[in-house]
């Protein structure tokens, strides 16, 4: 359907992640990967979705100079936010535990923000998920980190795999955004821009 309405673009997802591959399959949309190296920094005093907005923005603009009239760029970017910081991809196993036993009976925010950008259009939307984990055991966040693959993921960990079938008490808003984007975002973003045309 949305696919219809974009056929004269050129739709580019500006992510290497297999999980935001698979969700631009699931919504029926035709894209290509793009792929730039940039430095993921971002000024200290933001906060909160400050944070992905802004790296979101910031991995669109070393495309900019390349786009062409048909092309919509799509970039985003997820953290998790704890206790007022923000929490990225861990570095090893060993700062994976770490970040895992700080989110054990708690609960903390995944937040991501995705930048849809033409030559004369940019637009940037956020979606936050409150996600409750129960108590882990030390033999549960280890057996995880050393099954799973949690070094790639904000927060240390993927939501659709054992530790969030095992440990999620409660969640409030999109799944999905924990999965890694807001699908209902992107969707609504695509469209408001087609349907403005």
């Amino acid at each position: 359907m949305l696919n219809e309405k974009l056929k004269d673009y050129n739709i580019i997802l500006a992510s290497g992640s297999p999980r935001r591959h698979q969700f631009f399959k699931d919504l029926g949309l035709d894209f290509e990967i793009r792929l730039k190296e940039i430095k993921e920094e971002y000024p200290p005093k933001l906060r909160h979705f400050e944070i992905t907005d802004y790296l979101a923005q910031l991995k669109s603009m070393p495309f900019l100079k390349e786009l062409k009239a048909n092309d919509i760029l799509i970039t985003s970017d997820t953290i998790v936010w704890h206790k007022g910081t923000a929490l990225g991809k861990p570095r090893n196993k060993e700062e994976a535990f770490a970040i895992l036993k700080s989110l054990s009976d708690t609960t903390h925010e995944v937040i991501t923000s995705v930048c849809v950008r033409t030559k004369k259009f940019q637009k940037t939307e956020n979606a936050v998920t409150h996600v409750t984990f129960k108590a882990f055991t030390n033999e549960e966040i280890w057996h995880y980190i050393n099954t799973y693959s949690p070094l790639d993921k904000a927060g240390a960990y993927g939501i659709q795999e054992w530790i969030g079938l095992i440990g999620v008490t409660k969640i409030e808003g999109s799944y999905f955004n924990v999965v890694g984007l807001p699908t209902h975002l992107v969707y609504k973003t695509l469209k408001d821009f087609v349907d403005g045309l």
